[in-house]
């Protein structure tokens, strides 16, 4: 099961999100769908079916977003994080062979088109997670065991 948490960030991504398809995209398709409809025969009318299609999913995803927004619960940055890994922190790490990466621990919502944020739920995130400056994090996954020392921690930063 996924954890339902979210930053503050990705919550507002969402609102706008949602705001964005109710009011602008929703209505827009709903009148495409009318004037299609007003042409007469549906059953070949591909604009019909095409913004049909569409408003379906305009839909779906508005009623995921509505859920979304009642469930998840927010996490606030808060000075007792500063020193270790928690939810929503920036983390540089290093391997043994001298690959870094920064990352950012978030709620699967917010993965989509942030290449650097990974799930909190990841063998990763879990790895990290209570973890400070200069201590091992070892990842386990299906194929091998990583180990990655933490290099730094922030918070708030993108």
């Amino acid at each position: 099961m996924r954890s339902q948490l979210i930053t503050p960030e990705g919550m507002e991504k969402l609102k706008e999100e949602l705001d964005h398809l109710w009011r602008v995209e929703r209505p827009d398709i709903t009148n495409k769908v009318n004037w299609a409809a007003s042409l007469g025969d549906r059953s070949e009318n591909a604009d019909y079916h095409y913004n049909k299609k569409r408003l379906r999913q305009i839909d779906s995803r508005v009623l995921y977003l509505r859920k979304c927004i009642d469930d998840f619960k927010v996490i606030s940055y808060h000075p007792s994080q500063d020193g270790k890994v928690s939810f929503g922190a920036w983390v540089e790490i290093e391997n043994d062979k001298g690959m870094y990466k920064r990352l950012r621990i978030v709620g699967y919502e917010e993965l989509i088109g942030n290449p650097d944020y990974i799930s909190m739920d990841s063998p990763m995130a879990k790895a990290l997670l209570d973890k400070k400056v200069g201590d091992e994090a070892i990842v386990k996954t299906p194929v091998a065991e990583f180990v990655w020392k933490i290099r730094k921690i922030e918070y708030g930063k993108s």
